[in-house]
């Protein structure tokens, strides 16, 4: 009995890693015969599994989706992933998730082998997480799932939005895709009305159903999306942009220079381009000379004027020295 129920044990786990099995390959993984397959395969329906079994040659088993969640079987360093992934969760910028995500790794500590407490209690005890500043911005998970349900269903999305200026607009969009920063979400379309892609940030997003009707994909306005959103926070999005070349090479800059802050561009071995924008050319001097890096403008010309005239003011505060 014990053999048996090892060997359901092992069948659920290999269910649960690969979408689809053929009978001959379970049966090689689990040193039984096809029959045995079979027989253990009804006993896991029994149990309340919903396996799907598809007939002739090229068919299989699969894992289907029930009306209650199974019970998870996880390798060691699976439960451990899971363990930091749920705790990383508590700190993003989706609303609520935070609470769910501790009830969950709580359940997760119950049931697992005291040598996995141990290293994930390490992790937990040991690991300060950088709060959020006033700055930071949450979205709720349902209206995270209803975008992303959109995108996924090609279904026309209405909703209420909020612009950086607080001005409110009524919004008709095709969405594509969700894009997220280490601290927003953003979601991709095509905004019918205006006739040409935007990005919206979903914090701002207020869905006003019903949706639809379904459309066809456009192609998208970038390859990379990643890089079309982190364009349009740090440089379209604002009245002053310029390219800087950073005197270090591209992955020290990309330590200190967030995808929403700029983007960059590797010239050589020791050099970078930076594209970044701000409200003004003296905001924009200010952001680039706290990243810490030499630099050199590229354009436009006139951040080379604000540059000097800032250089000329600082240089005449430090020659009066301080006041008595």
């Amino acid at each position: 009995m014990l053999d048996t129920s090892a060997r359901l044990l092992r069948l659920l786990s290999l269910l649960q890693a690969h979408r689809e099995w053929s009978g001959p390959a379970l049966a090689d993984r689990l040193g039984v015969t096809s029959r045995t397959v079979r027989r253990d395969v009804d006993r896991l329906r029994e149990l309340g599994y919903p396996v799907n079994a598809s007939p002739g040659t090229g068919g299989g088993y699969q894992l289907g989706a029930g009306a209650e969640l199974p019970p998870l079987l996880l390798e060691d360093e699976e439960a451990v992933a899971v363990a930091v992934g749920l705790r990383t969760a508590a700190g993003n910028g989706v609303e609520g998730i935070g609470e769910t995500s501790v009830r969950a790794l709580a359940k997760l500590e119950q049931v697992l082998p005291h040598r996995l407490r141990r290293r994930i209690g390490a992790l937990n005890a040991f690991t300060v997480p950088m709060l959020r500043g006033p700055q930071a911005s949450t979205v709720d998970a349902s209206v995270l799932t209803e975008l992303a349900n959109a995108c996924r269903d090609c279904e026309r999305l209405r909703f209420d939005y909020r612009d950086h200026t607080g001005a409110a607009s009524r919004r008709t969009v095709e969405p594509h895709s969700l894009v997220c920063t280490e601290r927003r979400w953003y979601l991709v379309g095509w905004d019918l009305d205006r006739s040409d892609w935007r990005t919206f940030r979903a914090d701002r997003i207020t869905p006003a159903p019903p949706h639809g009707p379904r459309f066809v994909p456009r192609d998208p306005p970038a390859e990379d999306l990643a890089a079309y959103v982190s364009e349009g926070v740090s440089n379209r999005a604002y009245a002053a942009t310029a390219v800087v070349r950073l005197r270090v090479p591209m992955e020290e800059a990309a330590q200190v220079v967030s995808p929403s802050a700029g983007v960059l561009e590797a010239v050589d071995k020791h050099s970078c381009l930076l594209r970044t924008g701000a409200a003004s050319l003296d905001v924009l001097i200010i952001h680039i000379m706290l990243m810490g890096f030499d630099f050199d403008v590229v354009e436009p010309p006139e951040l080379t004027e604000r540059i000097r005239s800032a250089h000329d003011l600082l240089a005449r505060s430090l020659d009066r020295g301080a006041p008595e």
